[in-house]
């Protein structure tokens, strides 16, 4: 047992310099012996994840961070996160905890969530939930099971002796979110006759697919996030994002977009929803060891994005309206037609609620295996 003490220190991310380093904690934690999985984050996204002057996100919100030092060394790091607009649309008062980074030690790890639940307390917080890194709609979930499995890109990787660091702390599980695994060959299991229905079923339903057009992104940013508010409204944790952080975001990643795997459905000339599978940059991302673009990284994604054969499909929207017309099929037989077209040799579907059967049952029917699986967690702060 270590009998050195733990120290906490508090700050604000506009302390740019202790910011620097709750953002370069992670390369004190992974190595490539131990953790060949791992994919080092790019800094300068974490760094406008905790922008509170740049990012829209915290024209809601409040954040705070807090490292965890022991004998002179840094061992673990959370942030605790105050999130309005998610008590305003769910009529609650949970806090949130996120970018949680810990050696395995359970007193650390203790420490830590202790110092973000007082803080969440104080803001009048009855719950503790996350990790969310900072929200729903960002990087959220710990993972639990596939931690052997290369982890896509924007999904969380940690170490399995992370679940036992909450468990032991007194979590309880809220929701699993899953992830299956789709290797375009199993077009070939897909009976003749069923992809026939697809076709003329999609004849017969009006509904039309087409290229995300980048010459004209902000026209199509604006149908996406038509869809996306009216499309995800009803789901678990769901906090509407304003115009302008779906935008922001958008631009954040209009560099890896590749229209032929980012796509709308139309019907009478209207859209309907979309569709949005990214190559997977993280393959690239491995080679940036150190998380930062420049003089290097940017050079690395650019030459390496047309050698990227696997892909994540990172949102499905459609619109109430359409949902009975049988267009989730519809937009799994064009995930895997432009697959095969474009010499795609797999890809992951996540992040997918559990409980949401609408949005499990292709896959399941499919028989796709459900490999990788992210656990958010739950505390109750009213005894504590």
């Amino acid at each position: 047992m270590n009998t050195h003490p733990i120290d906490i220190v508090s700050f604000h991310p506009s302390d740019k310099s202790l910011t620097k380093k709750f953002i370069g904690f992670p390369w004190k934690i992974y190595n490539k012996k131990d953790h060949p999985q791992w994919v080092p984050p790019l800094r300068a996204t974490v760094w406008d994840a905790l922008d509170t002057e740049k990012n829209p996100f915290y024209k809601k919100a409040e954040i705070q961070l807090f490292m965890a030092t022991r004998n002179g060394q840094w061992v673990g790091r959370i942030a605790a996160i105050d999130n309005h607009a998610h008590n305003e649309f769910h009529k609650d008062q949970v806090g949130f905890y996120g970018f949680f980074e810990c050696i395995d030690d359970q007193e650390v790890a203790n420490r830590l969530f202790d110092v973000a639940r007082t803080w969440l307390k104080k803001r009048g917080k009855t719950h503790m939930r996350g990790p969310m890194s900072p929200s729903t709609n960002h990087e959220c979930g710990l993972l639990v099971r596939g931690q052997s499995q290369h982890p896509t890109l924007m999904t969380t990787w940690n170490p399995k002796y992370y679940q036992e660091l909450h468990e032991k702390a007194g979590f309880s599980d809220a929701k699993d979110l899953v992830a299956y695994l789709l290797p375009t060959e199993f077009m070939k299991h897909i009976p003749e006759e069923k992809i026939q229905r697809a076709k003329q079923k999609l004849a017969e339903s009006g509904f039309k697919f087409r290229d995300f057009d980048l010459k004209n992104f902000d026209r199509e940013i604006e149908i996406c996030f038509d869809i996306y508010n009216s499309a995800w409204e009803d789901n678990w944790g769901f906090v509407p994002m304003t115009q302008e952080e779906f935008i922001h975001a958008a631009k954040d990643m209009k560099m890896l977009v590749d229209p032929r795997f980012a796509f709308i459905a139309e019907k009478d000339g209207k859209a309907a929803g979309f569709m949005l599978a990214l190559p997977d940059f993280n393959w690239i991302f491995k080679r940036i060891k150190n998380g930062r673009l420049f003089p290097t990284g940017v050079l690395k994604i650019l030459l390496g994005k047309r050698f990227l054969k696997t892909v994540r499909i990172l949102t499905l929207g459609v619109k109430s309206e359409y949902r009975k017309e049988g267009i989730f099929n519809l937009f799994t037989y064009e995930s895997f037609r432009r697959a095969k077209e474009y010499g795609v040799v797999a890809g992951e579907a996540s992040w997918i609620l559990e409980d949401n059967e609408a949005m499990n049952r292709p896959w399941k029917e499919l028989q796709a295996p459900l490999y990788r699986r992210w656990r958010i967690y739950d505390q109750d702060l009213s005894s504590m």
